[in-house]
């Protein structure tokens, strides 16, 4: 899910409208808040009496992979339910859905055990969200703060929103890209998944196949920091200081009870184990040992005020910055996946000297069928032919194809697309984050992401990638007269090479085609 009003003409054209109408304004000073800090983590509680016999020495952080959305879900759950001390959560988008509001009534019950509870969520989408948010903060250890609000017009919609700060768009324009759940300063859940059905497997028109990560050790502690300085940032404010409640205490904790009842009912049964093997977290945590992958690890997170910077410099120190610096130093082989694809000029430079270096890089993206983007579409297809004389191994999604494939979950009659953001370099270095390779996150959003030094990690992460490339995607290449692309699969019936789109419309390649040339690359 991205940015609307970045990646969509037709939207500032009629808020150049609205806010002619409605006039513009920019957000108020927001004065002090009270500055918090994580609870120092309890030896005693049982998280952390798990993460210490998990533990094989300190200086090492321990991963179990989440392909699954059941299983991603599940583990979030599982640690708001056995949290004792603090749980600090922070995402781009919690929608309120049935996913959204079963992992609001566990912080709500966590809460009310005397947990506290510090939840972060950008403003962008939380027009719907708000209410159930602010009911949320009705109940006592509970605060909720937005990253970088809007000034107002708060109920009228992501068009009215935009409306009212469109002499403001510069501000307005740097989101939060982060997720990260952390229970007692001793696990995580980090990756990139937000919190609404389609990133779980339980939307009925589409969901996304991703990629989060289960963490224990060392680099918990960095995780820990990370959130702090968002969370005590100058870009974040209280929600009741936008959005002051109207009621009393007792009647918004009522409302929250009756609209989360039912989503706390509807989880509904796990599968036996995922993809990789393993069972649901649940299980290791009643054990009281997590079975998982240990290596060196390093988390990285933008500035929250990397709007303040010039594009050069919130380019040279972003997450995008240093995942690539990484990432380009792959010797023997690299493969990627990423949702949103636009190299530019040097990230096509730099795939070309890989190729260069005989370098092999494999790349997994989505096909214009199955991106919820299509004018970022439009910026990827730019480089196409480009990365194909590179040397690169291209990969697209196929929403078919993805709803035959029943390893990564059930799409039943839904969309299949790409949300994973991951590498992995030389077969020993991983990265699992909330970055794509675009623009967006280069210079505008804020994004997070880990570096794990693990061939075990490196070798489950190829395992889970190479069931979408070979099962559930289409190979591009150059037609051999360099007269185009075609693209390629393999079914029952043997090898089948199509010369345009696959699963596309006309009118869908028509658009692209007509609005590709009007649409710079840095607002995609």
């Amino acid at each position: 899910m991205v940015l609307v009003g970045q990646r969509c003409i037709g939207l500032f054209l009629a808020l150049t409208v609205f806010a002619w109408l409605a006039g513009c304004s920019t957000i108020a000073p927001r004065g002090p808040i009270e500055v918090t800090r994580a609870l120092p983590a309890d030896a005693n509680t049982a998280l952390a009496r798990i993460a210490q016999a998990s533990t094989p020495a300190a200086e090492l952080s321990g991963f179990r992979l989440l392909p699954l959305g059941a299983y991603s879900l599940d583990a979030r759950l599982q640690l708001a339910r056995r949290a004792e001390r603090s749980l600090d959560v922070q995402y781009y988008v919690l929608e309120n859905d049935a996913t959204g509001r079963s992992l609001l009534r566990q912080l709500r019950d966590a809460a009310q055990r005397g947990v506290r509870v510090r939840l972060l969520v950008d403003d962008l989408y939380t027009t719907h969200s708000q209410p159930l948010l602010s009911d949320l903060m009705a109940h006592p250890n509970v605060q909720v703060r937005l990253f970088n609000p809007f000034c107002c017009a708060r109920s009228s919609g992501l068009a009215g929103r935009f409306a009212a700060s469109l002499f403001d768009i510069r501000r307005v324009n740097h989101r939060m890209h982060n997720k990260l759940f952390i229970a007692d300063g001793v696990m995580a859940v980090a990756g990139g998944r937000n919190i609404a059905d389609e990133y779980f497997m339980r939307n009925e028109t589409q969901n996304f196949i991703d990629m989060d990560a289960l963490v224990l050790g060392q680099v918990v502690g960095q995780l820990v920091s990370i959130f702090d300085e968002y969370w005590n940032s100058e870009v974040v404010y209280p929600l009741e200081a936008l959005a002051p409640p109207s009621d009393a205490a007792a009647e918004r904790a009522r409302r929250f009870e009756a609209a989360t009842l039912a989503a706390a009912q509807e989880t509904g049964p796990l599968p036996p184990n995922d993809v990789l093997g393993y069972g649901p977290v649940g299980e290791d945590l009643d054990d009281g040992r997590i079975g998982l992958l240990w290596g060196k690890a390093r988390a990285y997170a933008d500035p929250p005020d990397k709007r303040s910077k010039t594009a050069a410099e919130a380019a040279r120190s972003s997450v995008a910055f240093d995942a690539m610096m990484t990432i380009w130093t792959a010797k023997h082989d690299l493969t990627i996946t990423s949702p949103y694809l636009i190299p530019g000029q040097k990230g096509i430079q730099a795939f070309e000297a890989l190729g260069a270096s005989k370098v092999r890089v494999t790349v997994l993206t989505n096909s214009l069928a199955a991106t919820d983007e299509p004018l970022v579409h439009t910026g990827y297809s730019r480089y196409r032919e480009r990365l194909l004389h590179a040397g690169v191994d291209l990969y697209e999604l196929s929403p078919l194809r993805t709803q035959r494939n029943k390893r990564l979950g059930m799409f039943g009659s839904s969309l299949g697309r790409l949300h994973a953001k991951t590498a992995i370099v030389d077969g020993r270095t991983v990265f699992v984050g909330s970055m794509n390779l675009d623009p967006r996150s280069e210079t505008q959003n804020t994004e997070l992401g880990i570096f794990v030094e693990s061939a075990p990690l490196a070798k489950e992460l190829t395992r889970v990638v190479s069931i979408s490339r070979l099962q559930s995607a289409y190979r591009v290449r150059q037609r051999a007269d360099g007269g185009g692309l075609e693209w390629l699969a393999f079914d029952e019936e043997g090898e089948m090479v199509l010369d345009q789109e696959p699963e596309s419309s006309l009118w869908m390649r028509l658009h692209n085609l007509l609005v590709a040339p009007f649409v710079p690359e840095q607002l995609l």
